[in-house]
């Protein structure tokens, strides 16, 4: 009866790491979420090793080990914060793990994501927003509404085809500068850089540099520099995509 209740604690860990990772949260939050619901259950000696592509969870020399691949990584705050909420629940005992479990099921289940035609208006929004904060022309807004909109919808139909995220971030770079060119060609856009560069701004990895910085500064160097390498490449294939198109 003891294994199974520490086999459900163990998978309940993990499940949580694994949601929290998947949704872009830092590594030492994760790992400090997975040793307080151990520690919760009875179960003291537990570790954990945390990647951006996997989780390594133990017991001990006199335990069992498990480990937990992982292969899509978004942002959504939301997820974390509700997967925070069970932790601290369940380390005050106001939920059982059995509960807490459930309910993680649940939240994995559940899309948590604003509608999508939500979210292009959110890019479309910013990239407007984004031309007046680098002191574009108000002449200018329209076209980088639409070159960030309809860059935002190209990177994620392309990634939804492909699972190739540099391939779709380079591609929705592209698209970008080349409404932007349309939009100076035909007189309906002054400034081709800034709405370039506002207009690409819903590309940028803003939340991964983040992480990057914030896990080196924790000393989880093997993450940090992943992901500071993610965002690099990131940033390459923005660039390249629209280099692309100024090279025509």
């Amino acid at each position: 009866m003891l294994n199974e209740k520490n086999d459900l604690a163990i998978d309940c860990c993990l499940l949580a790491g694994r949601l929290m990772i998947e949704s872009g949260a830092e590594t030492y939050r994760v790992e400090d979420t997975m040793t307080r619901m151990a520690i919760s259950q009875g179960l003291i000696g537990a570790q954990s090793y945390i990647t951006p592509t996997g989780i390594i969870f133990s017991l001990g020399k006199d335990g069992s080990t498990r480990i937990m691949t992982i292969s899509l990584r978004v942002t959504d705050l939301e997820r974390i914060a509700l997967i925070n909420q069970i932790s601290r629940k369940l380390t005050s005992l106001e939920m059982t793990i059995e509960e807490a479990y459930e309910e993680l099921h649940r939240i994995a289940s559940a899309n948590l994501m604003f509608p999508m035609l939500w979210q292009i208006i959110a890019a479309s929004i910013a990239s407007g927003c984004f031309l007046i904060l680098f002191e574009g022309t108000w002449w200018d807004v329209p076209a980088a509404i639409v070159a960030g909109g309809i860059g935002f919808i190209v990177v994620t139909l392309i990634h939804a085809l492909t699972l190739v995220k540099f391939f779709a971030e380079f591609l929705a770079a592209s698209f970008v500068g080349f409404i932007a060119f349309l939009a100076v060609l035909f007189n309906v856009g002054e400034d081709l850089n800034t709405i370039i560069i506002s207009g690409v701004m819903p590309l940028v990895p803003g939340l991964l540099i983040t992480n990057a910085v914030r896990d080196l500064m924790a000393g989880h160097f093997v993450s940090g520099v992943s992901k500071g390498a993610e965002a690099l490449l990131t940033a390459f294939a923005i660039g390249a995509g629209v280099a692309l198109v100024l090279s025509f």
